[in-house]
């Protein structure tokens, strides 16, 4: 499952010379932008046979992203006009799919690109337009021929999107698309999976197959780290997998009460779990978005990052006005006094509501679990990494890896806002941080 570059750069050196010697000087420099002859393997390049949909699903690494823009290339080359370009988000639009598609061609043949919105445009005429997974209506009207959707998985509105991009593909004889993701165990990717949006073909690959590319220290690490775990078998070996046994959460319940437009919420807060380090190697700091709509609640929003705590202070406060929040409903255990400080210094009128953990992280979680059940707390819109967080949260604890910041934060959000219907997990320490003017609150 080797390319020819690949094979010929595993030959002894003086065979890899005289090869190399045989092909005439002005074919050498055209080797690095020939794709089908010379730098795709097998299983990147499309398959023969009458399918609708051609679903690459493969681990990080393995090189979706150029099996993509060169699907989309040969496309355009053997006619195909109206083209739709489908990111998880517009930056990733820009910044990956794009720029990918660009860097592919040699100097002076590459389509021009107008961006906000995007529209890339090739010398033949064909355009392609470019969209996100965050505003699926955004594909009312068009039609295509052709379509490259990226990163599936992941999307907010994956559902939604998929949807408004099937009644758009209407163009042409024979409307192909091409899906590229690091598969989650959705009901959409499941869907794709089993034929049931189309004739498909689905290719599958590891991390491992696209080592030639890769750096040998990030393929060193990744795999000493992650190999044989849940997250490895994910995302390096493209694996969809079941749920967990005692799992507190099913990705499909979770699909079940998934809901696309937020209802009206009489109280909003904003939750936030720091991580105890900081930088690319720590934990996450969890800040979730939450609402209750009479007696119920909603996920509005996921913000959690890395970073330092002057970092998720000051987006814990951007959401907090964003959404014209009650309270940032922040934990204590690991910062103390630190985190009410870190918020101030952003700003000293936001509400704060600082909590203290006494019981373990399944304990807390179980009953917002049974709230979910109950179908009393629904997603506005897919969280993947939440959502990863929670469909490994089991009733003898976090099977993942590192801390799981975002579920905690969820957690502390709902124990907030239905505290009637979830157990007391805080100690008596809750308090507000004082207004600059006025006095104590709550």
């Amino acid at each position: 499952m080797k390319s020819l570059a690949e094979r010929l750069a595993t030959l002894p050196k003086a065979e890899r010379d005289a090869v190399i010697a045989g092909v005439p000087t002005a074919a050498l420099g055209s080797l690095i932008y020939d794709w089908r002859g010379f730098n795709a393997r097998p299983d990147q390049l499309a398959p023969d046979g009458d399918w609708d949909i051609w679903l690459a699903l493969a681990g990080r690494g393995w090189g979706k992203t150029e099996a993509g823009a060169q699907w989309v290339r040969e496309q355009v080359a053997a006619g195909a006009k109206s083209i739709a370009l489908v990111a998880e988000t517009q930056k990733d639009l820009e910044e990956v799919m794009v720029a990918r598609l660009v860097s592919i061609y040699p100097p002076g043949e590459a389509p021009q690109v107008r961006f906000k919105p995007v529209r890339v445009t090739w010398p033949n005429g064909a355009v392609a337009l470019g969209y996100n997974g965050t505003e699926p209506n955004q594909l009312r009207g068009p039609e295509f021929d052709t379509a490259w959707v990226d990163e599936l998985a992941k999307y907010r509105y994956a559902r939604e999107t998929w949807d408004m991009l099937q009644f758009g593909m209407r163009k042409g004889s024979h409307p192909r698309q091409m899906v590229t993701t690091t598969p989650r165990p959705v009901e959409l990717i499941k869907s794709i999976i089993s034929g049931a949006e189309g004739r498909v073909v689905v290719t599958r690959g590891r991390t491992q197959d696209n080592r030639a590319n890769l750096a040998a220290p990030f393929l060193e690490k990744v795999l000493s780290k992650y190999e044989g775990t849940r997250l490895g078998r994910q995302e390096l070996f493209a694996e969809v997998l079941g749920d967990l046994p005692g799992a507190l959460w099913t990705q499909g319940a979770l699909d079940t009460y998934r809901i696309r437009e937020a209802p009206e919420c009489d109280r909003i807060v904003v939750a936030v779990d720091p991580a105890v380090t900081a930088g690319d190697e720590a934990d996450e700091h969890g800040i979730i978005v939450a609402g209750r709509s009479e007696d119920r609640g909603v996920v509005l929003e996921d913000c959690s990052l890395r970073g330092t705590p002057l970092d998720w202070a000051r987006r814990a406060v951007a959401v907090y006005r964003k959404h014209k929040a009650d309270a940032i409903v922040a934990e204590v255990n690991q910062g103390g006094d630190m985190v009410a400080h870190t918020i101030r210094t952003v700003d000293d009128n936001v509400r704060v509501i600082q909590v203290r953990a006494t019981r373990g992280k399944h304990v807390r979680a179980e009953p917002v679990a049974s709230l979910y059940e109950q179908g009393r707390i629904a997603h506005v819109g897919s969280f993947p990494e939440l959502e990863s967080q929670m469909t490994q949260m089991t009733n003898e604890g976090y099977q993942g890896d590192g801390s799981p910041d975002r579920l905690d934060a969820l957690v502390w959000a709902f124990s907030d806002l239905l505290p009637d219907m979830v157990s007391p997990v805080v100690d008596a320490s809750r308090f507000a941080i004082p207004r600059r003017v006025g006095g104590w609150m709550r």
